[in-house]
């Protein structure tokens, strides 16, 4: 006997968070908008075939659209995810559904994983914690039978009032279910508008591997798998891009792409014998730069166009406390060898709202003379759940997550608050006057 099919409409949430230099100073030219594909979803969407899905995104259309949607679609199960400065409006939103109607509500996503507590309320039934693709498509399977759902590692059912308790689930590579591609085509009427501003071009997202075994302190990444390192199956990968079609820039998802040696190449090996001709983004470790030069260059063959590199700061006491584990000098090193291969370089770096006008000069020259094509510079921000808030807890004068953007001093600034957010916007737009353009 086949199983009831279930309508689950899953919801990427609106642009929002607030910004403190706008509100209080009228700078706005801190707003850094990526409208990415909620490649999350399509990825959970995977495994639900048998099942009505429907993918909306609510950074594309407005909220008045959703809820026409809504009220057409009339979903059995609502699936929200969210990042931190998200948290506040998915709450509201998972409100207005349970007012509207009887759906189940699920939650996921960076936020639900580290602080799982704060969606402990009464609009929300299920929490997804960490990598959700399987244990999501579990939790469907049980309420399409109308089963209890409970006992499912890595889903907490909500008890509002009342300490979660769930079983945290031990990930492997089997929970990436690299068999089953994502749901591209649930999002093909947006296609077009996910786009990269800073760089003018479009491009569609791939799953290479997942999780990170680094601890850096402020990263909200790691328990995502539980601190393990997962690898998506080569195959997998070179299946998923062809799927992608035309699109010409392959943005490879995870926090550390080449964080297993071996099998990048391997990848890199398939891409090149399947003749596949694209264009690649990916993030990278710069000591991982330093240790497989070779790796890189074989990548940049392949079509390594760009790499993400999170160099953080130029000073080894600051790199040490951010638990980077590798110290200045590996940062040039890196810098020297994408140079070298033509590869264009986005550097994060995280400002720190201890600094000074001098701490934002010497990053400037640092950008400066290295080069750093795309440098994205954010403000120091201690996420709940990271080693980083446990440190600065105490600190924190800011506790309204939708502030919790990167562009804003949720703790206490040196400098007068007004005078450091005018020194950051600055520093970005001097470095942004002349954008960089894809050749």
């Amino acid at each position: 006997m086949a199983k009831p099919k279930l309508k689950i409409m899953l919801v990427n949430p609106p642009n929002c968070g607030r910004s403190i230099p706008e509100e209080e100073y009228g700078i706005t030219s801190l707003k850094q908008l990526f409208k990415g594909e909620p490649f999350s979803l399509q990825v959970l969407a995977g495994p639900l075939r048998e099942h009505d899905v429907l993918i909306f995104d609510m950074k594309c259309e407005s909220e008045e659209a959703f809820w026409a949607a809504f009220n057409q679609f009339r979903p059995d199960v609502v699936g929200l995810t969210a990042v931190t400065c998200e948290a506040n409006t998915v709450i509201r939103l998972a409100e207005n559904v349970k007012e509207k109607s009887d759906a189940t509500v699920v939650i996921g996503g960076n936020h639900a994983t580290y602080n799982p507590e704060y969606f402990n309320r009464p609009p929300f039934d299920y929490i997804v914690i960490g990598l959700g693709k399987k244990s999501f498509a579990q939790l469907i399977g049980k309420l399409a039978e109308g089963k209890k759902s409970n006992g499912i590692a890595g889903i907490a059912k909500t008890t509002p009032g009342k300490p979660l308790t769930y079983l945290m689930r031990n990930y492997d590579e089997t929970d990436l279910m690299p068999e089953i591609p994502p749901r591209y085509d649930l999002i093909a009427k947006y296609r077009d508008q996910y786009f990269l501003e800073q760089l003018g071009l479009r491009m569609g997202f791939v799953l290479s591997a997942y999780g990170c075994t680094h601890k850096c302190s402020f990263c909200a990444i790691p328990n995502m798998a539980g601190g393990k390192y997962l690898n998506y199956e080569a195959d997998a990968v070179v299946r998923d891009i062809v799927l992608l079609g035309d699109t010409s820039f392959i943005r490879l998802v995870d926090a550390n792409t080449f964080g297993n040696a071996r099998h990048s190449q391997k990848l890199c090996d398939k891409i090149i014998r399947a003749g596949i001709v694209k264009k690649y983004f990916a993030d990278v470790r710069a000591d991982t730069i330093v240790k497989h030069p070779e790796l890189i260059k074989n990548w940049k063959d392949a079509g390594l166009y760009a790499v993400i590199v999170g160099f953080e700061d130029v000073s080894d006491e600051r790199l040490t406390s951010y638990n980077k584990k590798y110290q200045g000098q590996v940062i040039s090193q890196a810098i020297e060898i994408l140079h070298k291969l033509g590869i264009v370089i986005i550097g994060d770096f995280i400002a720190s709202p201890r600094d000074e006008e001098d701490d934002f000069k010497k990053l400037e020259n640092f950008i400066l003379k290295h080069q750093i094509e795309v440098p994205v510079i954010s403000v120091l921000t201690p996420l709940p759940g990271t080693q980083l808030y446990k440190t600065m807890k105490k600190d924190i004068i800011i506790d309204d997550l939708d502030y919790y953007t990167f562009t804003n001093a949720v703790t206490a600034t040196k400098m007068p608050a007004k005078v450091f957010y005018q020194t950051y916007a600055g520093l970005m737009k001097r470095l942004h006057e002349k954008p960089h353009r894809p050749q």
